[in-house]
């Protein structure tokens, strides 16, 4: 057992500390992690996610379970961080940005290399859903919620019209429908440019977690308050637990979806919170505080998920 969960974690956190050395030994700097990661998020990820997509028919998507069970502890996480800081003198539009970090996987950089190593090309659509609810759903919806607390006089139009803008723009959501939308027509990919997006959703994996490094490297951890242990805490505790009741409990689904909803919940924290911060000008410590010390403490708490789903499969 200990062999297979060093065989599927192995690569993951080896790709992520050659990021970080790079950094420290100064063959990479900030310069090459804005690159790298406009190359993984605008070509290389949008490339593996139509690919996958393409390959993939709706019954093999027809899975609704899986669908609530990791939105709905997605949201409820969310939500109990609400709950927990109800009391709090921060900025409504800080309140919320914390409140998604709480919940936010790093799906796309770091779920679906996982998947990809653990379960192979069949663990690609659970993992590219979960990917598709992080950036797209749980994204549109902190926008919103943050324009909502904006408006003026009641005016809802210019904050939906915002929202559905960021959404059309989002390369992390067109290609995977565009994908869907390949598959149900039945065409045939030429075999040339099937062959070209493949070559370039293969970089997306290392390139993805190389990135990772580079932002670690780039953002040492100098201190932390109670927020971000408590969004850390929710993060890699509170949701897969949540989460895990919900698939076994709650909603039927297969086994191997099933742990990829625990696996996808228990991730780290993902870098759009850090985003949103940005766009709206808010202080970002606290989503980069997050992000780095929820990933290295992933290192632990993913093992130990990866030594039970491996024991599963063997």
């Amino acid at each position: 057992m200990l062999a297979a969960v060093i065989h599927a974690a192995f690569p993951v956190f080896a790709l992520i500390l050659t990021g970080w050395l790079c950094a420290r030994f100064k063959l990479l700097n900030t310069l090459s992690m804005e690159g790298l990661n406009k190359f993984v998020i605008y070509l290389a990820l949008p490339a593996q996610l139509f690919d996958a997509m393409s390959h993939a028919t709706l019954t093999d998507l027809a899975q609704p379970g899986f669908y609530w069970a990791f939105s709905i502890g997605m949201l409820a996480t969310a939500g109990l961080h609400a709950l927990m800081i109800r009391n709090s003198h921060l900025p409504k539009t800080d309140t919320i940005i914390q409140c998604m970090t709480s919940a936010y996987s790093n799906a796309g950089f770091m779920g679906i290399p996982l998947c990809l190593i653990v379960f192979g090309k069949a663990g690609l659509s659970p993992a590219i859903i979960t990917t598709l609810f992080t950036v797209s759903f749980l994204f549109a919806l902190t926008t919103l919620w943050i324009e909502l607390t904006r408006l003026e006089h009641g005016k809802l139009a210019p904050a939906m019209r915002k929202v559905s803008v960021a959404l059309v723009k989002n390369p992390l959501l067109i290609a995977p429908i565009l994908g869907i939308c390949w598959s149900a027509s039945g065409l045939h990919m030429p075999s040339a440019i099937d062959r070209y997006i493949n070559l370039m959703g293969e970089a997306a994996t290392p390139c993805a977690l190389v990135a990772i490094g580079l932002f670690l490297a780039a953002n040492p951890m100098r201190s932390f308050d109670r927020s971000v242990v408590r969004i850390v805490l929710l993060k890699i505790a509170v949701q897969p637990v949540l989460t895990a009741f919900l698939v076994f409990y709650v909603f039927d689904m297969p086994l191997m979806w099933a742990q990829i909803a625990i696996l996808s919940a228990a991730l780290p924290v993902g870098t759009g919170p850090f985003m949103i911060a940005q766009i709206y000008q808010r202080d970002a410590s606290a989503c980069a505080r997050a992000i780095l010390i929820s990933t290295l403490c992933s290192v632990i708490t993913i093992s130990i998920l990866l030594a039970w789903i491996t024991q599963t499969i063997t």
